[in-house]
């Protein structure tokens, strides 16, 4: 597929953009939903800055970003991916990330990379639920933002419709900058509504002039509603009273207090892009309205012991503190970091302490080690430029960390540090998989391994309850990426099996029953004789032995054997193989040899004596019941709880969560929720999210228990 990736990587091997200080970078990460424009934005941007001599399509699969051949085959984004570019002295870091709810681990990674986001909303199809998700999100933590329409020359394409769309969903401070100029359908150009110039693209260059007089009044329109929201903003206090008075606005005050509020994440310009149109204005408000690593505030850094360590800053002389945000892996190439610098500097061939982040119940191992890390590179999609340093600030390539996994922190080897893991969604999707043959089985452990080293939101389980190796995945478009990143970069083809819900069996009544042990073959035979008496317990009683024996009809020492053949017995169940659990076991009576009775014969009479049981009284197959808490909108509550009902689920109640969500909180069976995670995607449009957690076991239905016994 690489051969194919000659459009916007023309000459993408060249030199590095690289900066001196952190107040001369911007770290930029695009957001919004799939197909809503981030690749093509950033083709443009890199076209626009001569990055790159044209600009590719990801219909093409020549585009910068999308080089993974995964990406390249289905048209569209499933990784992050770095684009470095120098616009007016200015080092940009855009970061590109999938829009696809699958894959929200490389998006929150790109948050936690970036100081600002740009969030892309297509002219044709509008906000998603996943991306007004992802504007609150940034807004409890004061994320500067702003908006890009783009595909503005789209047929379809309605830039006032989607504008107010942005104000109503995104609220306030959110004004437009520049209106689109369409003529005949063909986009030319670009008014500014501050400095009421007409910019014209219909050359294929940015030339200005005045505009006409037909767009007088739309242009006082939107310009008066932008210069009220800036001076709202101001920190000058007079600017109201002056514009209230018809004082004429100085145009370079009003810019100024934009880009102040713009950098205080409390104003949120919207801009527009189209073929060849807008790159130039989108750079502008990225160099001068959104703030320098300088400007953002340092994620919680602690010891190793959890101690908070205070006074580490942006300073590139500084202690080092540093976080692999992305990992990659390659059977040629080797493991790549791609790593943000908070503090200190990074250098080629220097020793770093690497710290674990505490995700070992996802099969990420933990831990504190010392490694000296390779060359450091600027990556500009697949290629890898060579780079000097990775300064305060900077966000690099580290080539060789072979323990660092994604979410690890670098720090100096005497003064190790760890920062706090950025929040990370739960997979709840559970796959099961099998290798195909044998040479695929010694390989998969391995390819496997690497896997999780490079993805914080797979779960690797090997159930040792049901004997199956279990992905808990994201969605079923990030199972496929998974499955096929196994099959064609590691060369281990697996296939899907049946997931397995691990039941449990228990006795529907009360009953006794002998186990028999009597074998004589000549010389030391087995003798051993015991009665017992079972019956169930409620739900989460356990297991119980009780010992009723009188007059030493089975001699004390004998008694833990029977117990102990009872319980080996409960494990392998006495139906369809599944654990026995909540019964009580009474022994009362049993007879003994001198000669021929033992440890064994015993433990195999006690097992006898639970068949048996089994075959008087009928045997239930209980099931895992979940408590579910499901979070969505208002809009889908009535779906959401129907949806539940069908699924032999109690809902518990429900609770106002902020403005417009619903807290549903249910019991559901775990056999009917294995791929809620997909269901209710699909019933929330993307907006659902829900936990879960292990309750009880319950009798399974009979219908349903008849099915699963004659499976197994």
């Amino acid at each position: 597929m690489a051969e194919r990736n000659t459009g916007g990587a023309v000459g993408a091997a060249g030199r590095a953009p690289a900066a001196d200080r952190a107040d001369a970078i911007r770290n930029v990460v695009l957001v919004g939903h799939s197909g809503a424009g981030k690749t093509t934005l950033v083709e443009q941007l890199l076209a626009a800055t001569g990055t790159i001599q044209r600009p590719g399509r990801v219909e093409d699969g020549n585009t910068v970003s999308d080089f993974d051949e995964v990406e390249v085959r289905q048209q569209r984004s499933v990784n992050l991916a770095l684009a470095p570019l120098l616009h007016s002295g200015i080092k940009i870091n855009l970061l590109d990330t999938p829009g696809y709810a699958d894959f929200v681990g490389d998006l929150r990674a790109g948050l936690r990379a970036a100081d600002a986001a740009l969030f892309v909303v297509s002219a044709s199809e509008g906000i998603d639920g996943l991306t007004q998700m992802l504007w609150e999100e940034c807004a409890q933590v004061g994320m500067p933002r702003a908006v890009v329409i783009t595909k503005i020359d789209h047929q379809r394409a309605d830039f006032d419709e989607v504008l107010t769309s942005c104000q109503d969903v995104f609220g306030d401070g959110v004004a437009p900058l520049y209106l689109p100029v369409i003529t005949n359908g063909h986009v030319n150009g670009l008014i500014g509504l501050l400095t009421q110039k007409f910019y014209n693209y219909a050359t294929g260059t940015r030339t200005e002039k005045e505009p006409g007089a037909e767009y007088e009044t739309q242009i006082e329109e939107y310009r008066g509603s932008l210069i009220e929201g800036i001076i709202q903003e101001s920190e000058d206090e007079t600017l109201m009273d002056r514009y209230l008075s018809g004082e004429p606005m100085d145009t370079k005050v009003l810019i100024e207090d934009l880009e102040k509020a713009v950098a205080r994440g409390s104003f949120y310009p919207v801009l527009c892009s189209g073929l060849g149109v807008g790159a130039h204005e989108v750079l502008e408000v990225i160099t001068q309205g959104f703030p320098s690593p300088l400007e953002h505030p340092m994620p919680e850094i602690t010891d190793l012991s959890g101690k908070p360590v205070k006074g580490i800053v942006c300073d590139p002389d500084g202690p080092l503190v540093a976080e692999v945000v992305k990992t990659t892996s390659d059977p040629y190439v080797g493991r790549i970091s791609l790593v943000r610098v908070f503090s200190g500097t990074l250098r080629p061939d220097m020793t770093v302490h690497v710290s674990g982040h505490g995700l070992a119940d996802r099969g990420h191992e933990d831990h504190d080690v010392d490694e000296r890390i390779g060359t450091l590179t600027c990556p500009l999609g697949k290629h890898q430029r060579g780079a000097a340093k990775g300064m305060a600030g900077d966000i690099v390539a580290v080539a060789k960390l072979s323990r660092a996994e994604t979410g690890d922190t670098l720090s100096e080897v005497d003064r190790p540090l760890l920062m706090t893991a950025w929040a990370m969604p739960e997979p709840l999707l559970p796959v099961a998989i099998r290798a195909k043959s044998k040479a695929d089985e010694d390989k998969l452990s391995q390819a496997l391994g690497r896997l999780v080293a490079e993805d914080p939101t797979l779960r690797l389980e090997n159930n040792a309850e049901t004997r199956q190796l279990v992905l808990w995945c994201m969605g079923e478009a990030h199972t496929d990426v998974l499955l096929d990143r196994l099959s064609k970069r590691h060369g281990v083809e697996v296939e899907r099996v049946d997931l397995r819900v691990p039941l449990r069996e228990t006795f529907g009544g009360k009953c006794q029953a002998m186990g028999r042990n009597v074998k004589q073959t000549g010389g030391h035979g087995q003798f051993a004789i015991c009665h017992l008496e079972v019956e169930p317990l409620p739900s989460g009683g356990g297991f119980e032995f009780v010992d009723k024996i009188v007059g030493g009809v089975v001699p004390r020492q004998f008694i833990p054997s029977v117990e102990k053949g009872v319980r080996a017995q409960m494990e392998r169940g006495v139906v369809a193989g599944y654990p026995m659990v909540d019964v009580r076991v009474t022994l009362y009576d049993g007879k003994a040899h001198s000669v021929d009775s033992s440890d064994m014969a015993f433990q195999i009479a006690g097992q006898l004596a639970l068949k048996e049981a089994a075959s008087k009284v009928p045997t239930l197959l209980l099931e895992p019941v979940d408590e579910v808490s499901i979070l969505v909108a208002d809009d889908y509550v009535g779906s959401v709880m129907s949806d539940l009902s069908s699924r032999r689920g109690r809902v518990l109640g429900t609770e106002p969560v902020g403005t417009g969500r619903t807290l549903v909180k249910a019991e559901v069976p775990e056999l009917e929720i294995t791929r809620y995670a997909i269901d209710l995607r699909s019933m929330s449009h993307g907006t659902g999210t829900f936990t879960r957690s292990f309750l009880r076991y319950e009798p399974l239905p009979p219908n349903l228990a008849s099915k699963v016994a004659a499976a197994d």
